[in-house]
């Protein structure tokens, strides 16, 4: 079965991807005839040397990307994962000329198919009298044999393009322009892992993996790598990536040791979420700041994809502060991130937390029965939502994440490590902002925000009086700012149902002589009841909202969780004779 994309035709994809790229850039332009991309300025060149590149599509943003003052001059594109023809290169070479430019270097991957087309294309504008040079980049680490068709070009090509860029921006010229990035090229090292494949538009994926297992040393063309590796944690898929770069047993490794300073690339090949990125990012950085590595420059982003691919390159270049000054030099490609100009290693990463206002006195301290009652409540409905939590999830992936259990299980252990601490305070109000504070720091999801702000609106009037009608307007200012800011109502299928038909019943603990018990035990039976209604209301709030009703043949899972709540507090209640 062949892959789904999101194209008008596999035949003019290519072409497709690359005319959107110019329709939103003002500052590019196509070359008519042929699949190439250009400055829109190129008239403002006249005197300095042009810099092209390029390589089959389906590596995007590479390289078009990265055509801007200070990168690349223009780019020759191929279909997906295929060398670009000789004539539109050789086109771009003449177009480039024309505009009165001094000379072009050619930016190329090591891969045979571009080496030719390229060579060739070079051989032909020298033939016709154009100063042409070309340097082949190949950064990959991934082999630890030489092999006879040398490393291949990966996603260090792309800081190839910017330290000649930037060179050609500064007005030099061509001869030392190729002998400075070819250097370059020798100083960095790159090598990718993936969790599975990726498809060319119109077939079926390059090479399969299983569930447990990720390809090692693989290239951006969707071909299989070195090696493969057993799933395993984020740290320990990049430790291993930098011990198989940085090994002198490698003979392609790149010579990063203790006290190197190095730029560092994390470039998502395509499919990876932003999320795990970051995770890696992090990783990195950990792993080589443990080794004695001074990180000059982080770049974390998409550079050069694989498609869809789900993984990440690590790139490494060895940089010193003249070569350092090249990288940050000024470019206006839009795929160029927009790096601060400071030391990754050795900056202050965070800051000191502000901060928090005192609390007032606590002047009804509990002792004695009423401690150990709030404190039996409190494990009571920690150890019921543990309870449900995969029940829970069950319940919720029918409206999409399926977290509310473990939302709900965050919030449960994080009073639990707070009970461990001491007894909890004895004054009711100062009781609940404490459980707001703990519920929106550790909870999480809009639950942690909705319980936040029913016990925060909860304790206001519970500073005056604790008696039974003071419970009674806290949980109608619970309600309320659960309303006004979650903006839901009864009926709409939430949590707020629950706790809506028990603030109801709770109204008759404003009458004189009203007794707890009685009162509290109607209102967990109608709470009871308004969860199991939810399933066949019609969600007019939070994320169920959005799926369809015939969908939602399952009660709330946050309506469930507040009424399971009041349960267990009756529980508790009835069982010390409140």
């Amino acid at each position: 079965m062949t892959s789904k994309k999101l194209v008008n035709s596999v035949a003019g994809c290519a072409d497709d991807a690359l005319a959107g790229l110019v329709a939103c850039n003002p500052s590019l332009q196509l070359l008519q005839g042929h699949r190439v991309a250009l400055r829109s300025d190129l008239d403002s060149l006249k005197g300095r040397v042009a810099l092209l590149s390029g390589g089959g599509s389906g590596h995007e943003p590479a390289h078009a990307g990265f055509i801007g003052k200070g990168m690349l001059t223009g780019v020759i594109a191929g279909a997906v994962f295929t060398s670009p023809a000789v004539g539109s290169i050789l086109a771009a070479i003449r177009a480039v000329a024309q505009a009165g430019t001094v000379g072009t270097l050619l930016i190329v991957k090591n891969y045979t198919g571009d080496r030719l087309n390229f060579g060739l294309a070079r051989e032909q504008a020298r033939a016709e009298g154009i100063p042409v040079e070309m340097v082949v980049v190949g950064d990959d680490s991934a082999f630890t044999v030489l092999k006879k068709a040398g490393r291949r070009g990966l996603c260090g090509t792309v800081l190839i393009h910017k330290v000649a860029g930037a060179l050609a921006e500064a007005g030099v010229g061509l001869e030392e322009i190729t002998d400075r990035v070819s250097m370059v090229t020798k100083a960095m090292g790159t090598l990718g892992v993936s969790l599975s494949s990726c498809s060319v538009p119109g077939s079926k994926p390059t090479f399969e993996l299983s569930a447990d297992e990720m390809e090692l040393g693989l290239g951006i063309h969707g071909e299989a790598g070195v090696r493969r590796i057993k799933m395993a944690t984020a740290d320990e898929i990049v430790a291993l990536m930098l011990d198989h770069m940085t090994s002198s047993s490698n003979v392609s490794h790149v010579p990063v040791q203790s006290g190197s300073s190095v730029v560092l690339m994390v470039n998502n090949l395509g499919g990876l979420s932003f999320l795990e990125l970051g995770v890696i990012a992090d990783a990195a950085v950990r792993s080589l700041e443990g080794r004695g590595v001074k990180i000059a420059r982080a770049l974390v982003g998409t550079f050069m994809s694989a498609l869809e691919m789900p993984g990440i390159s690590l790139t490494l270049l060895l940089v010193d502060e003249p070569l350092l000054k090249l990288i940050d030099a000024e470019t206006t490609a839009s795929a160029w991130p927009n790096v601060a100009k400071v030391w990754v290693t050795g900056r202050k990463r965070s800051r000191t937390a502000p901060t928090e206002p005192l609390a007032a006195p606590d002047s009804t301290t509990a002792a004695g029965a009423a401690s150990k009652q709030m404190v039996l409540v409190l494990e009571r409905v920690c150890t019921t939502l543990l309870g449900l939590e995969e029940y829970l999830n069950a319940l919720d992936r029918a409206a999409g994440d399926g977290d509310c259990g473990t939302t709900h299980s965050c919030a449960a252990r994080a009073i639990q490590g707070w009970l461990k601490e001491g007894p909890p305070p004895g004054s009711p109000a100062q009781l609940l902002s404490k459980l707001s504070f703990l519920l929106l720091e550790k909870m999480g999801g809009s639950s942690g925000a909705l319980y936040g702000l029913f016990l925060t609106a909860a304790a206001q009037p519970l500073k005056a009086k604790t008696d039974l009608p003071a419970w009674s307007a806290a949980m109608d200012a619970g309600l309320e700012a659960m309303q006004k800011y979650g903006k839901a109502a009864p009926g709409d299928r939430t949590m707020l149902d629950s706790l809506w038909a028990a603030g109801q019943e709770l109204q008759a603990w404003k009458s004189p002589g009203a007794n707890l018990l009685q009162i509290l035990t109607k209102a967990v039976k109608s709470a009871e009841a308004a969860a199991e209604a939810t399933k066949s209301m019609e969600a007019g709030a939070g994320r169920a909202s959005y799926i369809s009703s015939a969908r939602l043949d399952q009660p709330d899972p946050g309506a469930v969780a507040a009424a399971a709540i009041l349960r267990a507090i009756l529980e508790v209640l009835q069982s010390q004779g409140a």
